[in-house]
């Protein structure tokens, strides 16, 4: 009987230290899930870049721009509000690519051609299926994108494929592609250049958390 009692002791002993362990655990979670964050943009942590392609099998040529500036709400508790007031103006001029042969003749031949010295735009909404919807102003043409964004805490990601010849701006991938000529000819002998640009944005917004 002595022997029951202390194995039944044991075990209750054991059984009140786990619910304890998780009754902490719970409180835990639960102080967790009422921290209180105010978000905002922080500029240092954000990358634009493109893609552009060449050649029939479409080899990358990757860039960004120098000259970005975006501006959005001062913050908000909630990130999605940041990230949706968020509007752009890019300098095409401060093209980047780590050529400047090649920066030049992007700048002149391709966004010259356009007349477009300056891309506006602006974040319109974050879906909850995870689709964004941006706006692009390109060649004095204002165009919706839709693209895929993820939205983790503090992180946000988009990406999107857009064809420029939406902007009406054929006539600059022809100029571009004429003059690069040998430099956009692959393997097959064919001369190439893609209007389809990839666009990448990535940025971690600043937290203040109580």
């Amino acid at each position: 009987m002595m022997k029951k009692a202390l194995i039944y002791f044991v075990l209750g002993a054991v059984t009140l230290t786990f619910q304890g362990c998780k009754n902490d655990q719970a409180a835990e979670e639960k102080v967790e899930e009422t921290k209180n964050c105010f978000y905002s943009y922080n500029s240092g942590t954000t990358l634009l870049e493109w893609t552009a392609f060449k050649f029939t099998e479409k080899a990358p040529v990757k860039g960004t721009f120098n000259d970005i500036k975006i501006e959005g709400i001062k913050g908000s508790d909630d990130p999605r509000k940041v990230i949706e007031s968020l509007q752009f103006t890019i300098e095409t001029a401060s093209v980047e690519t780590q050529n400047p042969e090649r920066n030049e003749k992007i700048a002149r031949l391709f966004f010259g051609t356009i007349g477009s010295p300056q891309l506006t735009g602006k974040v319109k909404t974050l879906s909850d299926n995870g689709k964004a919807t941006i706006e692009i102003k390109m060649n004095n043409l204002t165009k919706e994108v839709i693209g895929d964004y993820t939205m983790e805490g503090a992180k946000f990601y988009f990406h999107a494929t857009i064809d420029v010849v939406n902007w009406n701006a054929s006539s600059g991938i022809k100029e571009l592609n004429t003059t690069c000529k040998e430099l956009h000819t692959g393997a097959d002998g064919k001369s190439k250049l893609w209007s389809e640009v990839d666009l990448t944005f990535t940025t971690e917004l600043a937290s203040d958390c109580d």
